[in-house]
């Protein structure tokens, strides 16, 4: 089983999404050779490109995970339905549970070192600032499922699988779409507060995530550990607006409005649209922006594995906001 330092043969998961587009760069630029699991080929063009090999597969289908982990010996598994409210609830868990299990067993099967994505949202709302050992209270379907892909890497551990699992907060940076609507809303003057804003914020930069999680890979600590990866700070919600309009070049937005209207809308747009398979234009989970507190601390990967966090927030949202201008994103 892999447990060295020394670069190898890295399957990463995911590869054509955000977090893990950035791990499969910083994978080869560590010196791994790098293999995607991709069910669309044509959407990974760029990677294949940078010398990222393509295995055609879908996490859903045991035997195409199985020949994408061939040889590996590491799996980056960062692929994962993420919170969109048109798909039924079965859906999340057969990709992030069932799917995760498939990767597990092939993992298992190569001797592959793993590292497993999961997300500080398994904590729910917290109170103060929160660490690894804060209560599980998910609040959604996705953030269930993320934590019984955690109770199988913990079951994978026991049957002899090495790696390691980490909690992302708030991933942003340029490639980010998830983001573009505050981006956007607050530099057409559009945004409004609902709510105090003074409930708590941590965003994580994607280029610090990357490196953190390659850490998590190589690091002989990091084995059998499961860590909070965050930025450098976390913020209030009015101060990260704040810091927003200041990188899309306009006056901080003023005025607040009740956060109960919202509410109900988001569950009303819920119930049309999700029998007919229609991504709501607004959802409960959406609203969590306003009402959830998240604020964490790193310190374990700082202490065990020297997790840095590089990239502060006010930068990182500047070089978002710059590329969102570039790519015509934001006007």
């Amino acid at each position: 089983m892999t447990t060295a330092s020394t670069p190898g043969h890295a399957l990463v998961t995911g590869a054509t999404g955000f977090t893990g587009w950035y791990v499969a760069k910083e994978a080869l630029r560590q010196g791994f050779r790098v293999r995607a699991l991709v069910r669309d080929p044509g959407k990974a063009a760029d990677l294949a490109q940078a010398g990222v090999e393509l295995a055609q597969g879908d996490l859903r289908d045991a035997a195409s995970v199985q020949r994408a982990a061939a040889g590996c010996s590491h799996v980056f598994h960062i692929g994962a339905l993420y919170r969109e409210a048109r798909f039924a609830d079965a859906v999340y868990f057969d990709i992030n549970v069932t799917g995760t299990r498939h990767l597990f067993e092939a993992a298992l099967q190569e001797g592959a070192r793993v590292v497993h994505c999961s997300t500080v949202g398994v904590h729910g709302d917290v109170q103060g600032i929160a660490d690894e050992n804060a209560p599980m209270a998910p609040g959604d379907v996705y953030q269930e499922s993320k934590v019984e892909g955690e109770k199988l890497f913990q079951e994978f551990l026991g049957r002899g699988m090495v790696g390691s699992c980490f909690r992302p907060a708030g991933i942003y940076g340029p490639r980010d779409t998830r983001f573009l609507k505050l981006f956007k809303t607050i530099r057409e003057r559009k945004f409004r507060m609902f709510g105090s804003g003074e409930i708590l914020y941590h965003l994580t930069f994607v280029e610090d995530l990357a490196r953190g999680i390659l850490l998590l890979g190589t690091h002989p600590a990091a084995i059998g550990e499961t860590f909070i990866l965050t930025g450098a700070s976390y913020t209030t919600l009015n101060e990260l607006v704040a810091l927003t309009a200041e990188a899309v070049k306009v006056p901080p937005p003023k005025g607040r409005l009740p956060i109960g209207p919202l509410l109900l809308a988001a569950a009303a747009c819920e119930a049309v649209c999700k029998p007919f398979g229609i991504e709501p234009p607004l959802h409960r989970r959406r609203t969590d922006f306003f009402t959830k507190s998240r604020a964490f601390t790193s310190e374990k990967a700082q202490r065990l594995v020297g997790y840095a966090p590089q990239v502060d927030l006010r930068e990182g949202l500047g070089r978002t906001a710059q590329w969102y201008f570039d790519q015509g994103l934001i006007k």
